[in-house]
């Protein structure tokens, strides 16, 4: 018995294929590592390898979609006057706790200059939330936005050599500590 040949949809399903490759790459990336193969994520998505490089030329331009949906996601949310600085954060450990794609454009010793605009995004984000005193929260003053994203690439390199299975635990309690130093 052979198994139903799928349906090429051409061109119309660029769209729905590019959605497929990123949340396939978000779920292989949190279970596997940002070390899988491309063949994997391509599988996952239900897409041939052709499809996955139509859209994608290599894995750090996959990982970057993954990212640029991240911090879309923290846009969102800290444009809501009544989030604090801190609820924006919760978010971005969140995401970095179940991402390793965020993990990896978090490292502070990236040079990668697509890794620059969505960068300059989220420090300016966090620098407007700092800016208002009711946004800013319990963080102290003096702490800037900066130091912010320094303190969550700690995490996240704290998080990229941490188990599968103990980086919850281990999220919560590295930010616990950081964000303790960053309170008045």
């Amino acid at each position: 018995m052979t198994s139903p040949r799928r349906v090429n949809r051409g061109p119309s399903a660029a769209a729905d294929n590019r959605a497929a490759l990123i949340a396939a790459a978000r779920e292989v990336f949190a279970a596997s590592g940002y070390d899988v193969p491309m063949s994997l994520i391509a599988r996952t998505a239900g897409v041939g390898q052709g499809v996955l490089y139509r859209h994608f030329a290599s894995k750090e331009a996959l990982a970057l979609a993954v990212f640029e949906e991240n911090i879309v996601e923290v846009e969102n949310i800290a444009a809501d006057p009544n989030t604090t600085v801190e609820d924006v954060l919760k978010v971005i450990i969140g995401q970095i706790t179940t991402s390793a794609a965020f993990i990896a454009m978090l490292n502070p010793s990236s040079d990668d200059p697509r890794i620059f605009e969505p960068a300059f995004r989220l420090l300016t984000l966090l620098g407007d939330k700092l800016a208002d005193p009711v946004q800013r929260g319990a963080i102290r003053a003096g702490i800037e936005a900066t130091d912010i994203v320094l303190a969550v690439g700690m995490v996240a390199g704290v998080l990229a050599r941490t188990d599968a299975a103990s980086r919850q635990y281990t999220a919560e309690h590295a930010w616990s500590l950081l964000l303790h130093g960053m309170h008045a």
